[in-house]
């Protein structure tokens, strides 16, 4: 299948929906605090979806259990909201999407709990930092291993390695749609800078880099959902949802964070 092209009637809902994610992330991070627990943050999202008129991309997608992952330390993806209580240093990334008339959004935020050590400041940053090389790479022309590429050097030239198996993706009707959006260059997962399918105006992408303070390996718990990095390294994780076009590519998730 071919990655889809929107129309501008398409992408101004994504807009919405993605402006909906934005919204919730925004009152989430606010909302976090040293004593709550996970379950507590999945709740709200629940109860702002609601509000807001949407719906969960999340939820019952292969039978994740959740309106939202929340992800603490060395846990990289797809935490499942529970009792775990929220400690003064921890850092915490929620991943979280929406469906609006249809579309999906689709963005991720890495966010201190309380105090946090410097480590985890600049890894955070680095992350962030990353996420917009790669956006900053997805425009009308180039090619998705140009925007790989991106990422890697911020990522690595700040001595962080970036998680490979798990990738972005092309995001619209679906939550997943073609293309896959490694984070690497390097095999068996990435993409080489100059290689894979040319980016045009119209196809939107979500964009996700996750960095490891240290080895890239992974390893899945028992709940058979959450990520964590295999050395138990700290880990954190931006996404935002964006729509290329011709020039600069447009964030259609913006004010997750910021």
């Amino acid at each position: 299948m071919g990655i889809e092209i929107k129309s501008e009637q398409e992408i101004a809902v994504m807009r919405q929906s993605g402006q909906i994610v934005a919204e919730i992330l925004r009152t989430l991070t606010k909302q976090m605090k040293p004593g709550m627990n996970t379950k507590e943050l999945d709740t709200i999202a629940a109860k702002e979806l609601k509000r807001l008129g949407a719906e969960s991309s999340f939820k019952g997608y292969r039978g994740y259990p959740a309106t939202v992952c929340v992800s603490v330390n060395d846990e990289i993806v797809h935490g499942i909201p529970g009792t775990r209580v929220l400690k003064d240093g921890d850092i915490v990334s929620l991943d979280f999407g929406a469906i609006y008339h249809g579309f999906h959004g689709d963005a991720a935020v890495t966010v201190p709990v309380g105090e946090v050590s410097p480590e985890a400041s600049r890894l955070m940053e680095a992350t962030r930092a990353s996420l917009e090389k790669g956006i900053a790479a997805a425009k009308a022309g180039a090619r998705l291993g140009d925007v790989s590429a991106a990422i890697q050097d911020c990522a690595e030239s700040r001595g962080y390695s970036l998680v490979r198996e798990y990738t972005g993706h092309g995001i619209g009707r679906k939550m997943h749609e073609d293309p896959q959006i490694p984070n690497s260059t390097e095999p068996p997962y990435g993409l080489k800078p100059g290689t894979g399918p040319v980016l045009k105006k119209g196809m939107t992408l979500a964009v996700e880099p996750m960095l490891n303070a240290g080895d890239w390996h992974t390893r899945v718990a028992e709940d058979q959902w959450t990520v964590l990095t295999a050395d138990g390294s700290l880990s954190a994780h931006f996404e935002h949802t964006i729509a290329v076009d011709d020039n600069e590519p447009e964030v259609l998730t913006w004010g997750t964070y910021g």
